[in-house]
């Protein structure tokens, strides 16, 4: 089924499901705030598009997706993709390659591919989120020690030197906001599971900055002030060779919010005993995606940990996404100028806890007991994603595991092929 959960919940809406969405709405954007703003920067990209695609990815995915309460906005599991393309083809690449992924994930959605996911591997899933967490929290080693390191070469192993060449330069200011920062995260979340702590956290490391006058930078000494306003919606340059050059990243973006939308979809059926409807989410990922390009933002999709949260803070209909979306249009809106405070050691604290919590710590003693295949197809998959590409670690990874399935199948080459009409 392709229909939007939001026309299912609206048959019996109530005042008390508005109030309980409204304050779980407004409990998640305070979330996403700043880790949408982090996330944008690790990108490459301006901190005003992860904002952006907050908002406007955000509002699509809830008021078309197939899960009552899915949350959408810029992930982690981006941040590797977004980096390369920006790198290779320009931010407005990235626009063009974000359209294409909406537009694929909108035919996957209308041909009913929405079930394809099974086909993924498990442990190659595995493999690449770890293999991207591990990238995201080398990222922000520079900015959580304030190293003295400017233009950080992209590939992993000659970052890692760079890195280690500058540890002389480590300000100590610096390191006292990240690590008060992250500790601030971990207690709260033990302490006040319930309570936005992300935003508090991040905002006690930036007051440090602000009125202890540490010499750390921030938003808006690295970056400027951030907008008001949303951007004019516009269309990238669309070219033949341009379409080309920028289908693999396209194919990549589509795959990666498909997989991470559906999954995110699968645990929040788990913690509220429904179920989603993978079609329609594919459909609403699409015009997320095509939605947050226009307004030049980032790759959109579910997060897990965004929509986890929208759950425990007692969310019930997609109206708590939408309440989320506009209460980040808000703050863009009348504090913007106060956003652009954040500080950039806080906002690397929190995508250092952001990449312990992708590398699912909880399951490392499962992936040792592992079938030995599973456990190939995890390393190999997070050892390409780390040294050499994101696209080449998925397409092994995926093209590997059929092999196995096959192998233990049996399957003769002749029974591959089409049966006669």
């Amino acid at each position: 089924m392709r229909q939007p959960k939001i026309l299912t919940t609206m048959r019996d809406y109530s005042w008390a499901l508005l109030r309980a969405d409204v304050m779980a709405g407004a409990t998640v954007a305070m979330v996403a705030l700043p880790l949408s703003l982090a996330i944008a920067i690790a990108s490459g990209a301006d901190p005003a598009a992860g904002l952006v695609t907050a908002i406007v990815g955000g509002f699509f995915i809830s008021l078309l997706g197939g899960s009552r309460v899915q949350i959408g906005g810029p992930t982690g599991a981006f941040i590797v993709v977004v980096f390369g393309v920006i790198a290779h083809h320009g931010y407005d690449g990235l626009v063009l390659a974000t359209l294409m992924a909406g537009i694929i994930l909108l035919v996957a959605g209308f041909l009913r591919l929405g079930r394809m996911i099974a086909f993924v591997p498990e442990a190659v899933v595995h493999g690449f989120t770890i293999g991207i967490a591990i990238i995201i929290a080398v990222s922000q080693i520079a900015d959580f020690f304030g190293l003295s390191a400017a233009n950080l070469p992209a590939e992993f192993f000659a970052k890692i030197a760079a890195l280690w060449a500058a540890r002389g330069t480590v300000s100590l200011p610096a390191l006292a906001v990240a690590v008060t920062t992250l500790t601030l995260i971990v207690a709260l979340r033990r302490f006040a599971p319930r309570f936005p702590g992300l935003i508090v956290a991040v905002a006690a490391g930036s007051a440090l900055v602000l009125w202890g006058g540490l010499p750390a930078d921030t938003i808006a000494s690295r970056f400027g002030e951030l907008p008001s306003t949303l951007p004019v919606p516009a269309f990238p340059e669309i070219t033949g060779a341009r379409l080309l050059e920028l289908f693999p990243s396209a194919l990549i973006i589509a795959f990666l919010a498909g997989v991470e939308s559906l999954l995110s979809a699968m645990v929040a059926d788990r913690m509220i005993g429904t179920s989603h409807r993978s079609n329609a989410e594919l459909i609403a990922q699409g015009s997320g995606n095509i939605a947050s390009s226009l307004f030049g933002g980032l790759p959109v999709t579910g997060a897990i940990a965004r929509t986890a949260t929208n759950i425990r803070a007692g969310g019930k209909t997609p109206i708590a996404g939408i309440v989320h979306a506009l209460v980040i249009l808000l703050v863009m809106l009348v504090a913007a100028p106060l956003a652009g405070h954040l500080a950039m050691p806080a906002l690397a604290a929190l995508l250092m806890i952001t990449a312990w919590n992708m590398s699912e710590p909880s399951k490392w003693r499962g992936f040792a007991s592992l079938p030995g295949r599973d456990r190939l197809l995890l390393l190999v998959t997070l050892v390409l994603t780390v040294a050499v590409d994101l696209t080449v670690a998925i397409g092994v990874g995926v093209a590997l595991g059929m092999v196995f399935k096959f192998r233990d199948r049996k399957i003769e080459p002749e029974e591959w092929e089409a049966p006669e009409r």
